[in-house]
Parts: structure tokens; sequence; C-alpha cells
């Protein structure tokens, strides 16, 4: 074949396989078999690496990703991705559309689903698409076009060559794909996600485009930020004629939306939507109302950072009526017993549930629930399923009182009563309970401890179950040749892993003290007693007093360490990780930036559009500030991102300033910060 044939080749397959490709994900109508659609993408990808020069920026090639980026650049907003006020109840809803109604009678209203999804902005620039960004703080994002491009259901060109538009849209992870994903984690032994939205946050942000592209995401969009569109010659004035101009385009436009009028017709179908949730393939955790008016819009106006003009109603938590069939034990890392119900499996939320937590044995007294009994259930938070309240009744005389096990399940050992602040916990006090030891290791490799990629739960077990390690400082001693004949574990898998264990072993001292599972001694505790202390040594020899006055330490977590190292078997435990290697000294810091923040306290809160929040950390200590878990009145700044919860609202009571990241960033850089809207 020629270089010119080629060429013709390439353009002729970029054509078919977008025509198809369109068929078959907007339209639901194929005309091709998945075998030939496939024979020819595979044509199409050989003749583009041999012929790189007409591998077009539309090439539906680029849907596989490739790219690996080292950061993910930053994006300024031309327009800005801002958020709505929530309503929580039909009252305040009506309300919202009296106070408007006082402004514009009898309006036209938009009521949409409102998808629980990653919000990102589309650009195209002669019908071509040529950028795509994450929300971040609503004026700057992150630059994820790359990623973007993997998702098979956003036009990478449109069918008219318009100068410029920016949509913008919700980018979501279908409940089918979520529940594959989890499953397929879970048979690895890898940390599960906890709902579709994290899901898809996390996999639009790998820098790894092919794992983006083997996650599914989808997209619906709901709003047009820039650019004038037009329909017969006359210029677009509604909402409503928006989107559907925008699907006459090729964009998966969002479904179930109505134009209504009157709170009674609004209200019934916000209603009608809520109780459509849990048969939709997408979570939804809110509906969208909004003018459909672009000029009625502009003359209720803008509040601050919020339109007038726009509410999102959230739903309460969906709720289930199912059985209590049994109560299953767990034990824990540091040895607490947590009663589990097992349930008659019911949908929930979009997903399938069939146990729900307890907590301890006050909770299950408080709410009185029995083997046997009718409970109502929820997610709290749309994530992890509760009992809400039992339905006594429906009680037939059959059902058991549970109560707490007095020997572990898991060793036979005694268990001891106390109180955790929460109620009478449950513990097991024998320190090589196999339980304890199988729950330890795994906190141990766990992201915010060692953050031993690859070493999941079910690969802690095969280890375990054939004697290959005991404890954590085993890992250490682990071998190619140890691990690559168990179960799903080959060479490659038994080097990598090795690799991974090997490449924590100057985590330092906050990661250890983390790692090693002291009762309430969590990530940022942990970085104050390093940070104090300096070194295993100086804290080995450390007495209660110099524990208790550290901030976010206190008697408890003071006494807890003052147990733990007392206990010969901990000091054993640390003597032979030390032995292997592992650093044992405050990690000496990545960057090192001026004092600016030198005696300034920090707390963070919410997701940072560009940084992780341990990133942020590491800056604010780097400037000579500090970090502390909680807001009080010695907080001097909380940083908030998106989706800040109570410790914003906290921070707002107690007038204490907030910042987003710029904001940080400036003051880090000594500049005069500018708070955000509380």
């Amino acid at each position: 074949m020629s270089e010119e044939q080629a060429k013709q080749r390439i353009a002729y397959l970029q054509q078919e396989l977008s025509y198809h490709a369109k068929l078959y994900y907007e339209q639901d109508a194929p005309v091709i078999s998945d075998y030939e659609y496939d024979a020819m993408f595979r044509e199409l990808e050989t003749l583009e690496a041999l012929y790189p020069q007409y591998k077009t920026s539309t090439s539906p090639t680029n849907r596989v990703g490739g790219a690996v980026l080292d950061k993910f650049e930053k994006f300024s907003h031309r327009v800005p991705m801002g958020s709505l006020e929530d309503v929580f109840s039909y009252d305040e809803l009506s309300h919202f559309i009296g106070g408007v109604e006082k402004i514009i009678p009898s309006p036209a209203w938009s009521v949409e689903p409102k998808i629980d999804g990653l919000s990102v902005s589309l650009t195209y620039e002669n019908g071509v698409f040529v950028k795509g960004a994450t929300r971040g703080d609503g004026l700057i994002g992150e630059d994820v076009t790359t990623n973007l491009r993997t998702i098979r259901s956003i036009p990478l060109s449109l069918p008219e060559p318009i100068p410029y538009l920016c949509v913008r849209g919700e980018v979501y992870m279908p409940r089918q794909v979520f529940e594959e994903l989890n499953a397929a984690r879970e048979a690895q032994g890898e940390t599960l996600f906890a709902n579709p939205r994290n899901a898809a946050a996390g996999s639009l942000r790998q820098l790894n485009s092919r794992i983006t592209a083997s996650r599914r995401l989808d997209i619906m969009i709901f709003n047009l930020q820039e650019g004038s569109l037009y329909l017969d010659g006359r210029t677009l004035d509604s909402h409503t004629e928006t989107l559907e101009r925008l699907h006459e385009l090729g964009f998966h436009v969002l479904p179930y939306g109505q134009k209504l009028v009157g709170k009674e017709q609004v209200s019934a179908h916000v209603k009608m939507l809520g109780e459509m949730r849990s048969d939709l393939p997408f979570d939804m955790d809110g509906a969208v109302i909004k003018l459909d008016s672009i000029a009625a819009r502009k003359r209720v106006g803008e509040g601050t950072g919020r339109p007038k003009w726009a509410v999102a109603y959230k739903y309460p938590p969906e709720q289930q009526q199912t059985k209590v069939v049994g109560i299953s034990i767990a034990v824990g890392r540091t040895g607490v017993l947590t009663p589990t119900a097992d349930l008659l499996p019911v949908k929930l939320a979009g997903s399938t549930v069939s146990r729900a937590t307890l907590h301890n044995a006050t909770y299950i007294r408080e709410k009185d629930i029995r083997i046997g009994d009718t409970v109502i259930v929820q997610k709290a938070g749309d994530i992890i399923p509760e009992i809400v309240a039992s339905k006594p009744e429906f009680r037939t005389g059959t059902e058991q009182i549970f109560m707490m096990p007095t020997t572990c399940p898991s060793c036979g050992s005694a268990v001891v009563f106390d109180m955790d602040g929460e109620g009478a916990a449950a513990r097991c006090t024998f320190a090589g309970c196999p339980a304890q030891n199988a729950r330890g290791i795994i906190h141990f490799a766990s992201k915010g401890a060692m953050d031993i990629d690859g070493l999941g739960p079910q690969v802690i077990a095969l280890l375990l179950q054939h004697g290959k390690i005991k404890d954590v400082a085993d890992l250490y001693t682990l071998t190619v040749q140890d691990i690559a004949g168990l179960d799903r574990m080959g060479q490659k898998s038994a080097k990598n892993l090795v690799d991974a264990i090997s490449a924590t072993k100057e985590r330092g001292l906050a990661r250890v003290l983390y790692a090693l599972g002291i009762r309430q001694v969590g990530e940022v505790a942990a970085a104050t007693i390093a940070d104090a202390f300096g070194s295993m040594d100086a804290l080995l020899l450390a007495d209660f007093d110099q524990f208790a006055n550290l901030p976010d330490v206190g008697d408890i977590t003071a006494t807890n360490l003052v147990e733990f190292f007392s206990d010969e078997s901990k000091l054993d435990l640390i003597a032979r990780l030390r032995a292997v290697g592992v650093s044992m000294e405050v990690a000496a810091p990545k960057e090192t930036l001026p004092p600016t923040l030198s005696g300034l306290t920090f707390v963070l809160t919410g997701t940072l559009p560009t940084m992780s929040r341990d990133e942020a950390s590491a800056k604010i200590k780097a400037a000579g500030g500090k970090v502390t878990s909680s807001v009080s009145k010695k907080t001097d700044y909380v940083v908030a991102g998106a989706e800040a919860g109570s410790k914003l609202t906290k921070a707002s009571v107690l007038g204490i300033p907030v910042l987003d990241e710029d904001g940080l960033m400036r003051l880090i850089e000594s500049e005069l910060p500018e708070e955000t809207e509380s």
C-alpha cells in the first residue's frame, strides 16, 4: 500500500468508525456486528501507527487512551462553573418559586434530574473538541482533555463547524459498570470504590488515560456555557431550546427533564423523579429547578456566587423495607467486635444491599433490632447501608434478641466491654488473635498508612494461609519465590509486589505510627506526634504527660500510646521493622518553602481542584504551618474544596477565615488571601 493509499484508507476508516459508533452509542441502532467494527478499528490502529501524520484529533482510536501525564495542568474557566443553593423540603421549594414569581409572573421552569457525578466543561472550536476540564473550585479546574476523549458519548467533532462552543456536563459511572468494576477489584484484593461518584471522579483523574478508557465512563450535558446556537435562523432564548439544539449536535443531554409552570407542576415532577431513582442507570441525588427563559434569568439576577433563578432539591436517603436474617460478628484490627446485620437482599440507591453495620451493643439495644425483625434500611450519605428502625408491629414472636458474644469468634479469648464514646464496645484483648492480625496487616498496607500497591485483603489472606507471613515485619522479608507460587500470583506480579513493599521503607515515622494501628491514632495525630518527637527512639522514652500535652492527642490517646509502647510484643515488632530497614525517623520534606505560615494552624476539608489533601498538607508544613483534623477557636484558616462538609459550617459559626486552593497558595507566597464564600 502506497502512502497516498494509506492516507485515503485512514480517512475512510475514521469516517466509517465514527458513523458506526454514533449509531451504536447515540442511537442504539447498530448496523454492523461488533466483530466487523473491531476488525476495522484494529486496521485503523495499525495504519495510524505506520503513518502517524494522518492521525487526527477526532480519530476514533483516541477513545482507547494512551497518553501518560506527569500531572494535570490548571485550567481557567471563561464562564464560572457555579453551584446552586440546596433546598430539602417541598415547603422550601415552594418558598423559592414564590419568591421568583414576585419578579416574573407565571414563569416556565425547567426541572431535571441532578446526576451524582463530576462536573466538567467541554470546549469546541470550529466544531472540534479541543479542551475539557473539571469544575474545580468553579473558577479554576484541571485540564483532563485526554481522559475525556476516551468517553465514547462525547462527540470529538460536531456535524457543523460552529466557531466556538462550551458546554457543561456531568461525568458519571453507570451503576452496572460500577458493580462490575467493584466485583473485579474485589477479586484482585483491591480496595473497593465507595460509590459510583467516587469511582467516576477517581477514573477521570487518572494520569494514565488507558485506565480511564477501561472504566467506561459516560456523560450527560445539562447546560450551554458559552457560544451562539441558532435554530432555523433565530437565536435560542430558552434553556429547553438549547438542550434540544445540543441534542441535534450529537450530545447526550439530561433525560426526563420537563418544562413546567407553577409550584404544583414543579413539585409533582420533582416527586416523580425521586420515585424513579432506584430504576435509573445512574445515581441521582436531587433535582434541579431553574428558570427556562434566559431573559427571565437576567431579570432575577445572581446572588453571591450562586444564581437566584435556580435551586437543587436534595432528596432524603432512599429507604427500603427488608428482614434481618442473622447477625454476624467481625473482629477489627484493634480487637473491637462489630456486629453486622445479614439482610434479605434489597435494591437500595442503585445497588443490592444484603448487609448493614450495627456498630455495637448499645446501637442494637436502642434500635431494638432482633434477628427475624422487619427493618427499614437506608444508605448513610447514599453510601453506607444502615438500619434506621425496626418494625415491631410485624413481629410474630419468633424473633430472637441478640446478645454480644463473651468470647472472641476468631480466637476464643475472653471479651471485655468498655465505653468507646458511642456506646459499649466489645473487645478481644488477645494480641495474637488471627482476625486482629489480618486486619492489622490490611491496615498497615492501606493507602493512608504504608500504601503498599498490590497488597490487598485477598493477597494478605493467601500469605497468611500459606504461612508466608505472621505479621507486618515479615512482609519485608518476602521473596519473589515466596509469592509466585500463590494462586493468581505469577513471577511478574510477585516481583511487582516485592518491589512495592521495599519502596515503602522510607515512608517515614508518621506513616509508620499510623500504620502500626495504635488505638485512636489517626493520620493527623500520627503526623503531630512524629513532628514533635522526630524519631522512634525519642517516642519510646516519652511519658504520658509528654503525649497528652500535644495537640490532636489528649488523655485517652496518650494512655493508648503509653500502653502500646509498654507492650513487649509491640516493641519486638518495632525492632524487627527497624532491622529490615523501615525508617523510624521523620521523613525529610519533599520541598522547603519560606516559613510564611509559621505559627498558623490549618484545617483541610473537601476536594481541592489540583492537589490532594496530603499534597496541600505537605505544602503547609513545608511553609512552617500546622495541620489539624478539627476546627476550633485555635484554627487560623480552613482550606475548603468542593463538597466541603461540617468543618466548613463550623468555620462559619466561629468566624474562621476560609480559603480555597488559590487563596492558600497566595498565603504561602506571602500575599493577602481572599476569603471564599462559606
